[in-house]
């Protein structure tokens, strides 16, 4: 049986994935989002991250264009924005909408409603994609800085992770900082999130995933001995505290990353891409 509904999302059926190897601050009242936090939330900016959104039908309603601003990348937009039908204005530079320590190189994109899956759709888009090997998860616990998790979901689409768990409560939003940061990869990707993270990792394994926790411990499994045949699950902690104790609990597995160097860890965004690419090395 699947975690209540109040620990993973809303519940939508069955994940048909099999098993390679496991069997079965306080605000004052009435006051609003100040305007820098509004523009966060709602607005993708910069020629690369407005490009890569508009490549993904839908997750694009607006664009604003900066007048007197051209080049070929600038009109690339433009004539893709004309192409899909999305809307289309040139405006002065003070009427972007942004604040101005955003470096919007002339463009910006005004989002639709970011796309979060439920659980079992997740899984049900990951058991439907047809992507060589073994079916591969991304898992983030407590990851609160957007460049970071920008920079994660980067080399997650450039790896073939292509699906994303985030913690709810205690994850940095997906803003337009964080999309930036990943190159308008995080439009690309199925993300999920989730209430209790060790109980989604508890039913991961119901259904096949072996679940590998990134730590750095000298008595953990090397990523170069480590067997990540099977569905696998990698799970990334926070940048100060690691993955939590009762989330570290859930994991089959605990593999480090082998320093010569004198250096207790490395920056989650950088150890999480070189344990993806490990995972997918083949074999």
């Amino acid at each position: 049986m699947p975690p209540s509904p109040h620990a993973i999302g809303r519940d939508r059926g069955a994940a048909p994935v099999s098993s390679g190897r496991r069997q079965a601050g306080k605000q004052r009242p009435g006051a609003g989002p100040r305007k820098e936090e509004q523009a966060e939330k709602d607005l993708i900016w910069g020629l690369n991250s407005v490009l890569e959104a508009l490549r993904q039908p839908g997750s694009v309603s607006e664009i604003l264009v900066q007048r007197g601003k051209a080049g070929p990348r600038i009109q690339a937009i433009v004539d893709r924005a004309r192409q899909d039908g999305v809307r289309l204005r040139f405006v002065a530079a003070d009427r972007m909408g942004l604040p101005g320590r955003c470096r919007h190189q002339g463009v910006v994109a005004r989002r639709t409603a970011a796309r979060l899956y439920s659980l079992e759709e997740l899984l049900d888009h990951l058991a439907s994609a047809r992507q060589p090997g073994d079916p591969r998860l991304l898992v983030l616990d407590s990851i609160q800085d957007p460049r970071n998790l920008g920079s994660i979901l980067r080399s997650a689409v450039a790896a073939g992770f292509g699906h994303v768990i985030m913690t709810r409560e205690r994850s940095a939003p997906v803003t337009g900082t964080v999309v930036r940061t990943s190159a308008g990869a995080a439009a690309r990707l199925c993300l999920c999130q989730v209430v209790n993270l060790a109980e989604t990792l508890k039913y991961l394994k119901e259904k096949g995933f072996w679940i590998f926790g990134a730590v750095a411990s000298p008595g953990a499994t090397s990523i170069y001995d480590a067997d990540f045949s099977g569905p696998a699950c990698l799970v990334i902690g926070s940048e100060g505290r690691g993955i939590r104790p009762l989330v570290q609990r859930q994991c089959d597995h605990l593999v480090t990353i082998p320093m010569r160097a004198e250096m207790d860890s490395l920056n989650a965004s950088v150890a999480a891409a070189i344990i993806m690419f490990e995972m997918v090395r083949p074999r």
